[in-house]
């Protein structure tokens, strides 16, 4: 097999949640650049509209699909759909989410701590749930999870966005150990800080200014710098890799 091959994503079926812009996007349109059929999943159909035009002017089969992740009794269905439309996945990106910068737990509401750990991790642990199901039966298949430097380091500003990351490395790791008998590799990608609509706020703040001065890129991320881990991760060259995370920082961690 050349080592091109490896890569090659033609025939299989690929779900991105929150695909419709930063991160997510451009994960989306890498896949399908590998060969995927990529159905999109994010709550504003405008901005799923924009996408899927981007995806089918690549070439390959692809669908939007309007949904809050956060909305229990919907993920089956629209999973089922995607399913009837373009075939059985093969590939899960759990990359949708949401942030609530709140200053700490102290001012922190639980309802925004609800909310936050309803998208950030419970909707990851049901939608894995369901998409490995059909996986199962195949007895092939990837998971791929979105950290955040927040799983690792602790946050006073965001408590429940570093919570939910934290759990979403060892949730990884414990679909890794179950699944790995079902040849369905699960792994997750922690982004170091990028330019996307959620990390907006902080740019032209002293903490920009810190985030650079710590990365030893001396800059942030772009989010098509994550398309390499993604399709790696999603394609036949990562069949022995599982329970890992994959950091994609500019060296954040090491210092």
């Amino acid at each position: 097999m050349g080592t091109s091959n490896l890569f090659d994503l033609a025939g299989r079926v690929a779900i991105v949640t929150g695909g419709n812009g930063g991160i997510g996007r451009a994960i989306a349109l890498g896949l399908a650049g590998a060969g995927a059929s990529v159905a999109v999943v994010g709550r504003n159909p405008e901005k799923n509209g924009a996408v899927l035009a981007e995806l089918q002017a690549i070439g390959r089969p692809a669908m939007s699909l309007a949904l809050d992740i956060s909305a229990r009794n919907e993920l089956e269905p629209a999973i089922g759909k995607i399913q009837e439309q373009l075939g059985t996945v093969d590939i899960l990106v759990n990359n949708a989410g949401i942030a609530c910068l709140s200053g700490g737990i102290m001012s922190e509401a639980a309802e925004d701590w609800d909310a936050v750990l309803e998208t950030q991790l419970n909707a990851v642990f049901l939608l894995s749930k369901i998409a490995a199901g059909s996986m199962i039966e195949k007895q092939s298949g990837k998971i791929i999870n979105i950290g955040s430097m927040y799983s690792y380091f602790g946050s006073g500003l965001a408590p429940s966005y570093s919570a939910a990351k934290g759990a979403i490395i060892q949730l990884t790791r414990s679909m890794a150990v179950e699944l790995a008998a079902s040849n369905i590799q699960v792994n997750a990608i922690a982004p170091g800080w990028f330019e996307t609509d959620m990390t907006a706020p902080i740019k032209d703040t002293p903490m920009e200014e810190e985030i650079i001065m710590r990365t030893p890129a001396g800059r942030w991320g772009r989010p098509e710098e994550l398309v390499g881990a993604a399709v790696f991760l999603a394609s036949r060259a990562s069949d022995f890799v599982t329970g890992t995370t994959v950091r994609v920082d500019g060296g954040y961690a090491v210092r």
